[in-house]
């Protein structure tokens, strides 16, 4: 754990349908916390209403010192633990923190999330409220999808887009990738 002092945003996992709960305590605890969340009409037999769901289920962000401020966060209850490979927690981007803002403020834009990457052309956004934004293309009849992909936390999102403001790109070699 050598690269964890300084304040880093880390991913959580949480337990099933916890994320707001947990968002609210940490933000008790005075931490700073992130939870996606979408607004999307709900339809039950006698009623419709707007609901607030989480973009990525089961998953909470937050910006911590991680030496100073782990246990704390681990004691919240309703966190399982922190993302990562062992013991070693993935540090997320400030730029996926930044296209996960994105993404919520373009709610009609986003169809699900997907659970893996699926193959494709890699692509850049050339203009809009995702520009420079980079993911890979699926195409769905006459409509043009965009999976964009969180390696950290292996979660991807699918948003919709005109063909026309994306521009083809090479694919990075794994040195490129952070």
């Amino acid at each position: 754990m050598d690269d964890v002092s300084g304040l880093r945003w880390y991913a959580l996992y949480v337990r099933s349908r916890h994320e707001k709960q947990v968002h609210r305590k940490l933000l008790e605890k005075q931490l700073v916390s992130f939870l996606p969340l979408l607004e999307t009409w709900k339809r039950w037999s006698d009623r419709k209403k707007k609901v607030c769901d989480p973009l990525l289920r089961g998953y909470v962000f937050v910006n911590i010192d991680f030496r100073r401020d782990h246990v704390s966060v681990l004691e919240t209850e309703g966190v399982v633990k922190f993302i990562g490979i062992g013991k070693t927690p993935s540090i997320i981007s400030e730029h996926d923190i930044e296209w996960l803002k994105k993404l919520v403020r373009e709610p009609d834009s986003i169809s699900r999330t997907v659970a893996s990457l699926p193959s494709g052309q890699r692509v850049r956004v050339l203009a809009g409220p995702f520009k420079d934004l980079e993911g890979i293309v699926v195409k769905q009849g006459r409509e043009t999808r965009l999976v964009v992909y969180f390696d950290s936390i292996m979660q991807g999102v699918e948003i919709s887009i005109f063909p026309d403001v994306l521009e083809p790109i090479a694919r990075r070699s794994t040195d490129d990738h952070q």
